[in-house]
């Protein structure tokens, strides 16, 4: 069985002349960054983190200069699924909901979640449906009573 990563965050570039690298993080803070010594199974060692306005910079111990921080641009940091703390009730990994086949409460397929969006109010799910066309529903429990190996939606919502 393959490894299941999750992106924490890409860095977007050199900050500084001595190899520090700005962060975009695609988590809530710096918190889920800082539980981890590295990324990329190892190739990336963290020296140290720090916040920002928009991210954070970080220095790793394998980049010593602006020019080796540059050449990481797009990079991703990735950790194993398994590395992330567990969840509460109600709780998920946007990683864990995509790829789930997706099922209407009347038993209609739906497709596949293929991403998962968060616009201000709530996370909003994408659904290919099997012709390619795709819809979003709201991830609230009215629209989407339970997930795990699949995602239920409730019919109502489904356009």
């Amino acid at each position: 069985m393959a490894v299941t990563t999750v992106t924490l965050a890409a860095i977007s570039g050199a900050h500084g002349v001595t190899g520090e690298v700005r962060l975009k993080l695609f988590a809530d803070s710096i918190d889920s960054l800082k539980q981890h010594k590295s990324f990329n199974d190892g190739a990336l060692t963290v020296k140290s983190l720090r916040p920002t306005k928009d991210g954070a910079i970080a220095r790793f111990a394998e980049i010593n200069d602006r020019n080796a921080a540059e050449k990481l641009r797009s990079t991703v940091l990735t950790v194993p699924r398994e590395a992330l703390p567990s969840l509460g009730e109600g709780e998920y990994y946007y990683s864990d909901l995509l790829g789930l086949p997706c099922v209407s409460t009347d038993g209609t397929d739906l497709g596949t979640c293929i991403a998962v969006e968060n616009f201000g109010a709530s996370d909003v799910l994408e659904i290919q449906r099997p012709d390619g066309k795709k819809f979003m529903v709201p991830m609230t429990a009215d629209a989407v009573p339970e997930w795990g190996e699949r995602i239920l939606i409730d019919a109502d919502f489904v356009i």
